[in-house]
């Protein structure tokens, strides 16, 4: 039997419409969903009351998200599948949800404009004009919050992922360059109790990060650090953590901070550079593949990049040893000794 007899378009057709499981599920995060759930069960009526949608919607999008096994249903009541309970209740400390309320109230539009992107090699979101995107987002403080959060989202299975395999043992100090609200400088420092640490951000960052910082209990031994890590010096510290911040530059730029932090690590530091690393095939990480094109559409030059790739920027740079790491979901950690 030949392939053209056997070859079904259900593939095809998963992957051409998937944004209505997408968009289903970043409108369930933003009308409270799973936050309504987590507090008791419900059925239909309560629900479309409590959540406030029409009639004409409640059913179909109530039963949508059980068919996407994003809840579940019994006897007509409705409550939250285990996954969406623990990471999508905003009420918890585990939520991630905030990357997915970026991804609907930014992303999801820009990506609309991905082929003019491909075309043209230019960002499509509040930049496009030429404008800088952390200027944008850092100009609006409600914008900010909602980044720093999402930040926080992606970060946050890495940093617990990073606490527990990395030697934190041989080390006293760390910074984490780009730390944004500061969930991985929070999580190093709960998990390691002899570790003081840094998190570098631009200054607008600081009330938001030492907020943060307070509510994880470690305050003590973590401080903020304002600054433009392309233009002023780098404190100096054991180890430098990069998480989801080099793929936001372009080649240059990778190599230009890579130098810079090399330059600022004594001997024996360590850098740790954790992104959706791309396998170096090219083959399997979709994501890392997926999260370079957003870069395309977010970002005048970034790109998301395979193991070797940095391996080989970072022995560049001067590192005598790296190698590279698998962390959680589609992350991978690239480290490099000094």
């Amino acid at each position: 039997m030949s392939a053209a007899t056997t070859a079904t378009p259900d593939y095809i057709m998963q992957v051409g419409m998937g944004f209505w499981a997408s968009k289903t599920l970043l409108s369930a995060v933003e009308l409270g969903v799973f936050s309504t759930l987590a507090d008791a069960p419900a059925d239909l009526p309560t629900l479309r009351k409590k959540l406030g949608l029409h009639q004409r919607s409640a059913r179909d999008f109530l039963d949508a998200l059980v068919a996407l096994k994003l809840l579940d249903r019994e006897n007509g009541v409705y409550r939250n599948a285990a996954d969406t309970d623990l990471f999508l209740d905003r009420a918890k400390p585990s939520y991630m949800g905030g990357v997915l309320e970026m991804s609907n109230a930014r992303l999801y539009g820009f990506w609309g404009s991905l082929t003019e992107a491909l075309r043209t090699g230019e960002p499509q979101n509040e930049t496009k004009g030429g404008d800088d995107i952390f200027a944008a987002l850092y100009a609006d403080p409600d914008k900010l919050r909602g980044f720093l959060s999402a930040m926080s989202g992606v970060s946050a299975g890495s940093a617990h992922a990073i606490a527990g395999s990395f030697p934190w043992r041989d080390y006293k100090t760390f910074m984490d360059l780009g730390s944004a609200q500061g969930m991985v400088p929070a999580t190093l420092a709960q998990a390691h109790p002899h570790l003081t640490g840094i998190g570098f951000d631009l200054p607008a960052v600081k009330p938001v990060f030492e907020e943060f910082i307070a509510r994880r209990g470690v305050a003590d031994r973590v401080q903020f650090h304002g600054g433009n890590f392309f233009e002023d010096s780098l404190p100096n510290v054991d180890v430098i953590v990069m998480g989801h911040i080099l793929h936001d530059w372009d080649l240059a730029q990778k190599k230009a901070l890579l130098g810079k932090v090399f330059d600022a690590l004594p001997k024996g530091g360590a850098v740790v550079v954790y992104d959706a690393v791309i396998d170096d095939d090219r083959r399997e990480n979709a994501f890392g593949l997926l999260m370079s094109l957003n870069m395309l559409i977010e970002t005048p030059g970034g790109f998301d990049y395979a193991g070797a790739d940095c391996q080989a920027w970072m022995r560049e740079a001067g590192f005598s040893r790296t190698r590279v790491e698998r962390l959680v979901g589609p992350d991978s950690m690239v480290i490099g000794f000094k």
